[in-house]
């Protein structure tokens, strides 16, 4: 009886918002690219947003949903047909059998349909989806924490962390294990093993050291013990501390087969890090090869382009310069007046 009293007041009190960035009940990704994006259109625009788990009672409003996951398969006949409706949808592949056969029915109730880049924008239509409703909108970066720092300060933060001066520190932060344990089982799509093979064959030749970070990397962390790569996993307790190991990287690669984003290529950019990545979500669309980055197809291009940052410090500062510059265009200010001009602000009255 109490709690049935408790949750009608809180459905009473609940916050009115004219945008409504929908996310899953879990500090997940897509809970800070809600509040980056309904923070800043707030600030600039002065129309109340924010995000929220529930959407059923909402009417007369943009309804936002933030991932698939919760607007798929038909989650979205829930909605009041009175709201503007918009979905995103950042990557998959063709496994997500429920996902695609609901998209042709979930697009055509739909306003818009938001993505973070042209590969997904590809597949979406190839799946069925309404090409006039995409619009693509990368995400963001907040460059009020991600940011470069001198080699001095980068030595001195390594040395606290017990990291010999003298390595090659690589980075690779994520979550590529199956499941929430240990993670010994790879998760291909994120790569791991592709990462592991490159690994492992440049540190044939240089003194490699991996920095990692992320839940459920057993399978990595074996294979670097099994090679005799040094290695150190950071668990972190907020998102927002991952900042400061990037700093402490020399080189961050990204390996996976599939991938929305990730944020890790603007977070390497904004940091003073250079970055080699497979042709993966957005990465096509931001890295410019051998000007800000490089983009490979497979482990043997990842060994050839991070030789040639060892042997090149013109090369790596050139890249890290244009870097630098390139991610001014990302910051979450710039990133958030794109969701508003392209998706919101059409349904403002």
């Amino acid at each position: 009886m109490y709690r049935r009293i408790i949750t009608k007041i809180k459905k009473m009190i609940r916050p009115v918002y004219q945008i409504n960035y929908i996310i899953e009940d879990a500090n997940w990704s897509i809970k800070w690219d809600g509040i980056y994006i309904t923070e800043n259109i707030n600030k600039q625009f002065n129309v109340k947003s924010g995000i929220r788990v529930d959407f059923e009672n909402i009417k007369n409003q943009i309804v936002h949903f933030g991932s698939r996951n919760i607007y798929l398969p038909d989650k979205y006949k829930k909605l009041h047909k009175s709201n503007k409706v918009i979905f995103t949808w950042f990557h998959g592949t063709e496994e997500d059998i429920t996902y695609i056969k609901s998209l042709p029915e979930g697009s055509k109730n739909a306003d818009l349909i938001h993505t973070s880049c042209e590969i997904s924008k590809k597949k979406l239509i190839h799946w069925g989806a309404e090409e006039k409703k995409i619009r693509v909108i990368p995400l963001g970066v907040d460059l009020s924490i991600f940011h470069s720092i001198s080699r001095d300060e980068k030595l001195k933060r390594r040395k606290e962390l017990g990291i010999p001066e003298h390595v090659i520190l690589i980075g690779s932060f994520q979550k590529d294990g199956e499941g929430w344990g240990e993670g010994l089982e790879p998760k291909l799509i994120k790569g791991p093993d592709i990462f592991c093979d490159a690994v492992e064959e440049l540190a044939k030749n240089y003194p490699i050291y991996v920095f990692l970070t992320g839940p459920a990397r057993g399978y990595v962390i074996k294979r670097l013990e099994t090679a005799g790569i040094p290695y150190q996993h950071k668990f972190l307790e907020n998102y927002k501390e991952i900042a400061e190991y990037f700093n402490i990287l020399d080189l961050y690669i990204i390996s996976s087969r599939v991938e929305g984003g990730p944020k890790a290529v603007l977070e390497c950019l904004a940091s003073g890090v250079p970055v080699i990545s497979t042709k993966v979500g957005m990465c096509p669309d931001i890295i410019q090869k051998g000007h800000n980055g490089f983009i490979v197809d497979n482990h043997s291009e990842i060994v050839k382009y991070a030789e040639k940052f060892f042997d090149s410090p013109d090369q790596t500062n050139s890249c890290i310069k244009n870097g630098l510059k390139t991610v001014l265009d990302y910051d979450w200010q710039v990133i958030a007046k794109r969701y508003y001009d392209d998706l919101y602000s059409g349904f403002l009255n």
